[in-house]
């Protein structure tokens, strides 16, 4: 694989990235991660009051905004049922199917971390037959602790309450073929090509053809991520998300895919046209595919009245919003258009 230098600096902080839990509103850690690598390149990124993570990269003029997310799916204490088991409720839109038998971490507001699975109510194939018929949701499936909790008191005397976060574990894997499996590549895969870029900049690698600032949101997976808190004086805004992969649509894991609309309509044409150009010059491994089912950070950023071109990438995931799949040809070739597209 002929790779650039800078996509194992991108895998390197993916894998770390992964393993910070962070669902929609419980992203602090992985803010603090943003925050030291980048201070530690030599920038001085800023937390927004919502939580966001800003840091301008240098360049000069007509201001870019670069954005990605780290904030991931998860769940929440809605109950906890007098066998203490805990009922939860979604943070993010995705089937409770994925969630069954997986473990998970739930963080209670005073500091502490414990330990679950989530399970169907009826899970036993040797004692309840009608298994493959019962429908998944947030009534038929439960987080079971790993502590010896048969009650509701005993369950709230660990400290568990209504409202507590329940990250997901990422399961994160690296193949010696490239592939990386992992829930969360949404968008953590973007957010570590952010990184790489970063650190090319710092190293004195490439040379920005305009302003650039990195923002990394914490609200995108509930769809206002890029609402708020921008760079006041930003032109244009340059969503890097997942690209996707399945029927009808000719990206896979090992592209960068463009897309030129969206659930919520068309993306900027120009910009568009220009990143479909770079991809051709550069001799790139692209796709261009629409998303219907698909909103972006830079659709939250003009639905809140943001006067911005806008326009989305990111590398292929298989299965996304479940335990996903991308490769580190899709890391590269994401990679490689950004940097084309800064120094253009």
């Amino acid at each position: 694989m002929n790779m650039h230098p800078y996509t194992t600096v991108a895998s390197d902080h993916l894998m770390k990235l992964l393993n910070i839990p962070s669902p929609s509103g419980f992203t602090k850690m992985a803010a603090k991660y943003l925050v030291d690598t980048l201070t530690a390149y030599g920038f001085a990124p800023e937390i927004t009051h919502k939580g966001n993570v800003s840091c301008c990269i240098g360049g000069e003029g007509h201001p870019l905004i670069v954005a990605a997310h780290v904030d991931t799916l998860g769940a929440m204490v809605r109950s906890i049922k007098p066998n203490g088991r805990i009922r939860f409720t979604l943070i993010g839109g995705y089937p409770v199917n994925n969630v069954e038998n997986e473990t998970c971490v739930v963080y209670t507001r005073d500091g502490r971390s414990y330990t679950g699975t989530f399970y169907l109510t009826t899970p036993a194939s040797h004692v309840y037959k009608d298994i493959p018929g019962i429908k998944r949701d947030e009534t038929n499936i439960e987080v079971i602790l790993d502590e010896n909790v048969s009650t509701k008191a005993e369950t709230e005397a660990l400290g568990i309450e209504v409202g507590d976060y329940i990250s997901l574990d990422p399961r994160a894997v690296l193949t010696p073929s490239g592939y990386i499996k992992s829930r969360h590549l949404d968008d953590k895969a973007s957010s570590s090509v952010l990184l790489a870029l970063a650190k090319m900049v710092s190293d004195g690698g490439i040379t920005l053809s305009r302003k650039v600032y990195l923002l990394f949101t914490v609200f995108e997976e509930i769809g206002h991520g890029c609402s708020a808190g921008l760079p006041e004086d930003a032109e244009d805004i340059l969503s890097v998300d997942m690209g996707c992969v399945g029927d009808d649509l000719t990206c896979d894991e090992k592209m960068v895919s463009i897309c030129p609309k969206d659930s919520r309509g068309p993306y900027n044409y120009d910009i568009t046209s220009r990143l479909i150009a770079l991809a051709k010059e550069n001799s790139l491994d692209y796709a261009v595919d629409i998303y219907p089912m698909y909103g972006s950070d830079a659709d939250a950023s003009l639905y809140s009245g943001h006067n911005f071109r806008h326009a989305l990438i990111g590398p292929g995931v298989f299965a996304s919003h479940g335990y996903e799949r991308t490769h580190l040809l899709g890391i590269d070739n994401t990679l490689k258009l950004l940097v084309a597209f800064v120094t253009d």
